[in-house]
């Protein structure tokens, strides 16, 4: 009977041993056994487990995704590859947006048009022309922070206002949302 030592198994994947030790871990691919020596040894039903499982992490199916697969016999469900197949498709436009952005962006810089710069004073006179009042504004700091804190930080970070104000307009759009809360 064919065995694999962990570095073996982890070679012909591409897998380090670190990886297959914490595939040991969760028990996604426990070792059949142990040497005397008490290396962990591993069969040729786990090299074709190992495969399924590199063929899952492939598609990008995440670990709890690809141990349910393993659980109903090595066979993905309809389900789990159809909420793949919708998440690749998302990434694939949101990529297609990035593309068309950047390919306008190159398409203006060799033109020498200007690509224009949207700062804080743009920006609030945008949304005042959309019809928002202080309030309004207020509580779309207060929801942007609390929903997507990185994301409302690297927006104010785009607009070029500095970091010490940016902290500021954080803190405050915090406070702003606890008082929303309390309000409710």
């Amino acid at each position: 009977m064919k065995t694999y030592s962990v570095s073996e198994l982890g070679n012909l994947f591409g897998l380090s041993r670190t990886a297959l030790l914490y595939y040991d871990r969760l028990e996604l691919l426990p070792a059949s056994g142990r040497t005397g020596s008490g290396y962990r040894y591993y069969t040729e039903q786990d090299r074709k487990k190992l495969q399924r499982i590199c063929r899952f992490r492939e598609a990008g199916l995440p670990l709890a995704d690809i141990r349910a697969c393993l659980a109903s016999g090595g066979r993905p469900g309809v389900k789990v590859l159809e909420k793949r197949l919708a998440q690749i498709s998302e990434e694939i436009r949101g990529l297609r947006r990035q593309q068309r952005l950047v390919a306008t962006m190159l398409t203006r810089l060799a033109s020498g048009t200007c690509i224009p710069v949207v700062d804080k004073q743009m920006w609030v006179r945008m949304l005042r022309a959309a019809g928002m009042d202080e309030g309004a504004m207020t509580h779309w700091h207060a929801v942007f922070e609390r929903r997507a804190p990185q994301a409302h930080h690297e927006f104010l970070v785009s607009l070029g206002i500095p970091e010490n104000e940016i902290l500021d307009i954080r803190d405050w759009s915090r406070g702003a949302g606890r008082h929303e809360q309390h309000r409710r």
